[in-house]
């Protein structure tokens, strides 16, 4: 399936999706040094971003998650790319710096958690796990 949206970071991507439902604040929800969730009791808590096309309706919390990303991404265990429902000012700053593959406006509830996903420019490519 094809889905098209909005590029925030230009780029080329592909991976397994890793899903989540709920917002993420990266500046202390994720561990820069390992790319772990660590926010208690988020449904993605102790998975790791690392490689994944992260799927996520919208960040949250401090600007200083957009430095988080870039960490991640100086330590190699960011995303390949990650797909929003809607981006925001902290998520978008942090793929930009990072060269981080990113799209918004992104129907998420057509992904899950295990799809082939290859972002390329504004078309995110998703071929379930249940048709490989």
């Amino acid at each position: 399936m094809k889905l098209a949206g909005r590029v925030i970071t230009e780029g080329h991507a592909e991976g397994e999706a890793l899903v989540s439902r709920e917002a993420i604040g990266f500046f202390g929800g994720v561990d820069p040094e390992t790319g772990a969730v660590v926010e208690p009791g988020h449904e993605l808590e102790g998975q790791s971003i690392a490689g994944k096309i992260l799927v996520f309706p919208r960040g949250k919390g401090s600007t200083v998650g957009s430095y988080t990303i870039y960490r991640l991404c100086k330590k190699r265990v960011a995303p390949a790319g990650m797909i929003n429902a809607e981006s925001e000012a902290v998520v978008a700053v942090g793929a930009i710096i990072s060269d981080i593959p990113m799209v918004d406006l992104i129907d998420i509830s057509q992904i899950r958690t295990g799809d082939k996903v290859i972002i390329s420019g504004d078309t995110v490519q998703v071929n379930n796990i249940d048709s490989l």
